[in-house]
């Protein structure tokens, strides 16, 4: 296997299940190797610990962040058990209580603050070193030394071997939600009230791809690509434009009256069309790491004003249904053109490695690649494959 292929984003997101079972297995393997070679006491700590770090962490961010913790957590919970294993002829069952005490602090810690893991392997680490007050200081020591080699052996792997970032899982799973989100956009405008049963599926499909990203906060946050406040601004943006395709395909389908009024509305279709292209090729320049360079135009409710107004039903009431379907297109438009925008700021989203290997596996269409050898730019290209895949 060629190593450019282990540094190409899209393979390490595409394979991510079967490059975390290797991680796992490497880690525990070293970790072994150093154990048995060293004839380490107790050394089935320093394994357990390894499992524990990588076992259910995929990404750096989250091996960093709980890594760390897990670190912290032992150091100071082994200082601590140590300076109450030696203090000289002490009362009886004052080293259990200050032990007691010490953990319930922990314990408190844990809902207190961000560093609630630390403060669970505190206490953890606490009873490893003091265990029933009367326990060999030794072998608390070597446990406590096993934890922290296991501990650093999961980090080291993780960072060095096939590396998942963050990131990049987040990368492909905005661009998978913005296509849902185009293709929900744009089926909607020929869909029939009765076949809604794919919608409902992208919809739910959207929404679990959303609580996937916002599982993933704190492990970007650990890997500083991208900030807290900047990844909760993608989030809701993407929250509330499948909100609003959601209010669209209700409104659209209110009253038979007010469907025959907004299918008359001249441009009103080419008009979301393309703003489903425009979803489709910003869909696009996310997945292969290009800069984002999509314009989104502002949708003209002007010309179809004089139409919703004078709307009216067959009882001779006013529909509304065709001014608020406007409005939820406008405020589509709206939301898309300032999700670009924030895109285009994040200056660390675009991804040199990516956008080299993007003509090696199946990102683009051969329509694609030549587009982007000749140096040009892809948004017509994207249109196009977006509507074929549609069709």
């Amino acid at each position: 296997m060629s190593p450019l292929r282990l540094r190409d984003p899209y393979f390490n997101y595409r394979y991510r299940h079967y490059l975390h079972v290797l991680r796992t297995s490497l880690a525990l393997t070293i970790t072994f190797i150093i154990v048995t070679s060293t004839q380490i006491p107790h050394g089935s700590w320093a394994l357990v610990s390894t499992l524990v770090v990588v076992g259910n962490l995929h990404h750096i961010g989250s091996v960093l962040d709980k890594g760390g913790q897990r670190l912290l957590g032992t150091i100071l919970g082994a200082i601590w058990g140590i300076v109450l294993m030696l203090i000289p002829n002490p009362p009886t069952g004052v080293v259990p209580l200050w032990t007691l005490i010490s953990i319930a602090l922990a314990t408190y810690a844990t809902f207190a603050t961000r560093y609630g893991y630390s403060a669970l392997i505190f206490g953890i680490s606490v009873l490893l070193v003091v265990g029933s007050g009367d326990s060999d200081l030794t072998i608390a020591l070597w446990r406590a030394f096993n934890v922290l080699l296991g501990t650093l052996v999961g980090i080291l792997v993780t960072v060095l071997v096939v590396p998942q970032k963050a990131t990049d899982v987040l990368r492909f799973l905005l661009a998978d939600n913005l296509d849902k989100l185009a293709r929900l956009y744009h089926a909607h405008t020929s869909a029939s009230a009765e076949s809604d049963i794919d919608t409902r599926e992208l919809l739910k499909a959207t929404t679990a791809q959303l609580v996937e990203q916002r599982k993933l906060v704190d492990a970007i946050h650990s890997e500083r690509r991208l900030r807290r406040n900047e990844l909760d601004s993608l989030l809701s943006l993407q929250r509330r434009m499948l909100s609003t395709i959601e209010l669209l395909l209700e409104t659209h389908w209110t009253t038979r009256a007010g469907h025959e009024r907004i299918d008359a509305m001249e441009g009103l279709r080419e008009a979301q069309h393309r703003l489903a292209r425009v979803l489709g090729t910003l869909a696009f320049q996310v997945r292969t790491g290009q800069p984002i360079e999509v314009q989104v135009k502002r949708f003209d409710l002007d010309q179809y004003a004089n139409q919703a107004i004078s709307a009216r039903g067959e009882d001779g009431h006013m529909l509304f249904s065709p001014s608020g379907y406007l409005w939820l297109n406008r405020e589509l438009a709206r939301l898309t053109r300032e999700l670009s925008l924030r895109l285009g700021r994040l200056r660390r989203l675009p991804s040199k490695r990516l956008r080299r290997r993007a003509s090696h596996h199946t990102l683009i269409s051969d329509a694609h690649r030549l587009t982007l050898g000749s140096g040009t730019s892809s948004n017509d290209t994207e249109t196009r494959h977006n509507d074929s895949q549609r069709s």
